[in-house]
Order: structure tokens, then sequence, then C-alpha cells
């Protein structure tokens, strides 16, 4: 089934994107609202740009996509023209939900959130906030203390939104993660790395990668390479040389099998991904976006180290070879990589979250 244009009327409105960090646990959130409600409607709003505008329009949910962008470190021109499409976006929204009143509203962050959440405070639609990182974002902070509730992945999240009305749930993980994990010890050769750069691609892990694997795959015979570049990266990767057991991909849609058949992944630290690490009970190497709002993906990176369940390592000088021998160091040594790959963990963010949301709208 496509999606349609939604009808809002008493519907749950889930509104996250830009990045996967931020749709996915709106996805997550939106698949347990629909078992658990089949009869309430739901409805998306996000923008025309980011990965909502690329996946809503394949998958079942209705959805509204509007015409804003990302304001924080933009120069003060397009900072005023963001701020003039943001305005029109909730004029626009607060026309149609006078018309028809959603029932509430769930955000998970990102610039594509802004209408939606600023609308519904506005007019006294219950809204509920889900924060993933580390560290809130600016829009998260801005709302928070109006939110139902702060449903927080961390609790490092709390004593940095205080007055904000939290509770420390979890990460959402898509339902294809609430199922049983092999373990990676049980895999055999060829063993597989997987490296995922976020949504949108990294283009410093991109480079790094196609630099140092010919020589890593040349070693290392009993391994292979699958690399999610993102859908801008791959066609200005496609032509360079590389490893014939390195498989370049756009955006990997079953991700949970991709890291069930991984015996190590490397990539970003959103918290999605980390959430989805924690499922899988796979190991990782992970590299920091250096350029992510208060340093959160630094922070979830950290976490996950403090479990025992990742290395962290840093972009900057010599960045290239620090990758290599790390990835070198894990590939050859099965003990080192099932030590860090401990036993799935049971994700119930999204029972607890509309759990809490049941008893507040009742």
């Amino acid at each position: 089934m496509r999606a349609t244009t939604p009808e809002f009327q008493d519907s749950l409105v889930l509104t996250g994107g830009g990045t996967g960090g931020h749709f996915f646990p709106a996805i997550a959130l939106a698949e347990g609202a629909h078992v658990r409600w089949p009869d309430r409607p739901i409805a998306f709003v996000g923008a025309r740009r980011g990965i909502e505008a690329r996946e809503l329009p394949q998958g079942p949910w209705p959805h509204l996509l509007l015409d804003v962008e990302g304001v924080v470190g933009r120069s003060p021109l397009r900072m005023a023209r963001s701020a003039w499409k943001l305005w029109r976006a909730v004029g626009q929204l607060k026309t149609l939900w006078r018309r028809e009143r959603p029932w509430a509203v769930i955000g998970t962050g990102g610039y594509g959130a802004a209408p939606a959440l600023l609308a519904a405070r506005s007019l006294g639609i219950p809204y509920f906030l889900h924060e993933s990182n580390a560290a809130p974002g600016a829009l998260v902070k801005l709302v928070a203390q109006q939110a139902q509730r702060v449903w927080c992945g961390m609790e490092a999240v709390q004593e940095l939104l205080p007055g904000a009305p939290c509770r420390v749930v979890g990460t959402p993980v898509r339902a294809a993660f609430l199922r049983s994990f092999r373990p990676a010890s049980s895999l055999s050769a060829p063993f597989r790395l997987l490296v995922l750069g976020g949504s949108g691609g990294a283009r410093a892990l991109n480079e790094a990668l196609l630099e140092l694997a010919p020589d890593l795959l040349e070693a290392l015979p009993d391994w292979e390479l699958l690399h999610q570049t993102g859908p801008a990266e791959l066609e200005r990767l496609q032509g360079r040389s590389r490893h014939p057991r390195h498989t370049l991909t756009a955006f990997i849609a079953q991700v949970d099998e991709a890291m069930e058949a991984a015996s190590l992944v490397a990539g970003r630290s959103g918290a999605s991904t980390c959430a989805e690490l924690k499922a899988a009970g796979r190991s990782a190497i992970l590299v920091p976006l250096p350029t992510s709002a208060a340093n959160h993906q630094l922070r979830n990176a950290e976490a996950m180290a403090a479990e025992g369940r990742a290395t962290v390592i840093q972009q900057g000088q010599d960045f290239t070879q620090r990758l290599a021998d790390m990835l070198r160091g894990q590939m050859t040594d099965a003990t080192l990589r099932q030590s860090l790959s401990k036993a799935p963990e049971s994700n119930r963010a999204v029972a607890l979250c509309l759990d809490d949301l049941t008893a507040l709208r009742a």
C-alpha cells in the first residue's frame, strides 16, 4: 500500500526527520501505535528534503511534506529565509488543524518537526517529544517544558532539560529489530564488515574506506565489505577503483538483516544506530560526526564504549591510518570482537512511550 494525503481529524501525528536518527524512531512509534490502535488514524508531517521526503512516499503512511529547512549554523541571509519558511509552514498547519484537529502529536526532532510541534503548542494540541541523543537538539529545548512528556533515550538528557516532564525509555527501534538475532560468534567465513555512514552518508568515512579497503581486504581474504555510502555519495564514488569484495550501496533498507550478517560494524554514532546495534548484539567501531549539534554523537559513542559495546575513533589527523589499524586489529581478533558483541538487548521503548501516552491522554 502506498502513502496517501493525510486526514488529521483525531489522528496521531508523527513528526521528525532530516536524518535517519530522527526519522526511524518516528517510524518505530508509528508501527507500534498502528498495532495498538488499529482504528486510530496515523499521519506524518515532515520536510520536503531529508530522508522523510525519500522514504515516506514509498511507504504506507499518509503524510504532508512542507517546505522548511534547517536554521542553525546558516548565514544570516539563509537564516532569515529559513525562518520565513518555518513561519509560513506553521501558519499552514494551524489553518489546517483548526478544521481537522489531531488527537496528539509526537515529535522526534530535526528541523522537519518544527512546524508541527510549534503549531500544536500554539493550538493547545497535546504533544510529546522523544529525544534519542545524549544532548537535546535546539527544537526539543525550545518546546520541552510545554510537552505532555519528554521521552529520553539516555539518562544524560534529563539534566539538560530542567523543568521538562522527562522519562527515560530508551530509543525506539523499528519492528524488524524486535526479534531474536543469532549471536555474532555463530558467523563463519566469509566474515562481513558492515559500514554505515548514516542515512545521508559520511564523506570522510567513505574516503577513508576507499583508500584503506584494498590493502585490508587483500591481507584478510576471509573478509568482505558491505558499504552504505548514502545516495549522493554513491554517484560520486561508484566509478572509483575498489577491491572486488568491496560492495557499495546507496542505502540499506533491511538494515536488521545486514547487521545480523555482520561480524563487525563501523559507522557514525547516531542514536538510532546505537539502539539498533544493541538490539542486534553487534560490536562496532564508532566514528562520531564532528559537526553534530552539541557534539551529541561523541556522547552517544562514549556511552556505548562505557557499556563495553564499541570502540571510538574520532576524525582528524591520520584518521585513515588510525581507522585502518583499528579495523585490522578487530578483524583479526575474534575474541576481541566477541567481547564487544554483547547479548542483544531487549528494546521496550515503543511500548513504554505508548503506555505513557495512553495514561496521559486518558
